[in-house]
């Protein structure tokens, strides 16, 4: 039925799937560029249509009532971001304890412009030694879907570059929005 409702959004919003299922049974995702409200629904059509049950880290405010029962259904982990812990080895250990995972990790960390992306995802994806796949929506062509597994080597600069290459031509619903794909501890 899921799979069924995401067809008919994306066939009534114009927009179309690109690339291939992911073939690792447990990744790290990036969901990018994320500059408006309506990329969660986007992103939970592909992950959809390309049968991938995701989990996805949110904002601990948007998992209280009325509506908190229906984000965790839609396979969100509230995130309280105030607060210090040690999120990238509680995230990693996930990956331990679970046969099958894709988690997808703001790597901007909001919709809204920032200078840097969040190394979170990066961290998260070397201590799980679990790939990083390239999730995309692109608004200016209307296309969607999931791009290549990239198994970070440590060497962030290179990778980074690989992960720049991938989202140079892909368009937020706000370009103006999506910041510069940069690390802080690259500069």
């Amino acid at each position: 039925m899921g799979r069924f409702i995401a067809r008919v959004f994306l066939n009534i919003t114009g927009w179309q799937a690109e690339g291939a299922k992911p073939v690792p049974s447990k990744f790290v995702l990036i969901a990018a560029p994320h500059t408006s409200n309506w990329d969660l629904a986007y992103l939970l059509a592909f992950a959809a249509i390309f049968d991938i049950r995701i989990s996805w880290m949110g904002k601990h405010v948007l998992f209280r009532p009325p509506l908190g029962w229906l984000m965790r259904a839609l396979g969100g982990i509230p995130i309280v971001r105030h607060a210090r812990g040690n999120m990238v080895s509680q995230m990693a250990r996930a990956f331990e304890d679970n046969d099958s995972l894709a988690l997808v990790v703001p790597a901007e960390g909001t919709r809204g412009y920032v200078p840097h992306w969040k190394s979170g995802f990066y961290h998260i994806a070397r201590q799980a030694d679990v790939p990083i796949v390239l999730g995309f929506l692109d608004f200016a062509r209307r296309r969607g879907g999931f791009g290549p597994a990239l198994y970070p080597t440590g060497d962030i600069r290179r990778d980074m570059d690989e992960i720049r290459d991938f989202y140079a031509d892909k368009a937020g619903k706000y370009p103006d929005q999506f910041g510069e794909v940069r690390l802080k501890e690259e500069m």
